[in-house]
């Protein structure tokens, strides 16, 4: 009943207002005294869309869309697009839903003190697989390490499907070399959710690398991400 332009939930006769709702069962108020993790999925959901459509609350739109979307990890990587024929929801909303769940990714990929050094392949999914995790194509980064190991940044090369064409060794170095960077690790995801490393992987990883070679700019790594593992070239002994 959501994407089809009809309405989101019939009102009945008991149908009410969240402000009609006792005080402690308000989703606001539930998480002003009881702190966020009294709420549930729907409930926090329903404070981010703020208001509802028709005589269906933010609540009963929030559950519609929970349902349509089989659990927040879909729900965290949709796009405009993807919400745009979901009746009830208009710019805003759509807005404000993308933008939380941007939030939150960013949240779970920040360092707490000071520069962040990557000893391990686990140090890079740690920092990038919530930013990556919910991605729908595959998005091709490089990251720039300084002399001691520490993260410079890290920067987008290409988007769409990894090949030799698209992923040039001259756009890798590019950037480590105007930064200037003394090592660097290659990052991409595969929304498939098989961390196995294609053959066009394995070739771009060591065309790259004996480009390396040559600039003086070392490749350490080349870490594949999935939603859930991920597979590290270097620790497979395919660099």
């Amino acid at each position: 009943m959501s994407r089809t332009g009809t309405k989101v939930s019939e009102p009945s006769l008991y149908h009410f207002k969240i402000s009609d709702w006792p005080t402690n069962e308000r989703p606001r108020e539930k998480l002003v005294n009881h702190g966020s993790g009294a709420l549930s999925d729907a409930e926090l959901l329903a404070i981010i869309l703020r208001t509802g459509a028709g005589r269906a609350t933010a609540v009963d739109l929030a559950k519609v869309l929970l349902s349509e979307f089989e659990s927040l990890q879909r729900l965290a990587s949709c796009s405009f697009q993807d919400f745009k024929d979901f009746h009830g929801l208009g710019q805003a909303k759509t807005a404000a839903i993308i933008s939380a769940f941007e939030l939150g990714r960013r949240a779970a990929s920040l360092h707490r003190l000071g520069k962040f050094q990557i000893r391990t392949p686990e140090d890079v999914v740690k920092k990038f697989q919530p930013l990556m995790r919910d991605l729908q194509q595959e998005k091709f980064n490089v990251l720039l390490l300084d002399s001691a190991n520490n993260l410079i940044r890290g920067i987008e090369i290409t988007s769409g499907i990894l090949n030799s064409s698209l992923v040039h060794p001259r756009e890798v170095f590019k950037p480590a070399i105007k930064e200037p960077a003394a090592s660097v690790i290659l990052l991409h995801n595969h929304p498939s959710g098989n961390p196995e490393p294609s053959t066009e992987d394995i070739q771009v990883t060591r065309q790259i690398a004996e480009a390396g070679k040559i600039i003086g700019i070392p490749v350490h790594d080349h870490i594949i991400i999935t939603a859930s593992s991920y597979t590290s070239f270097a620790e497979r002994g395919l660099l």
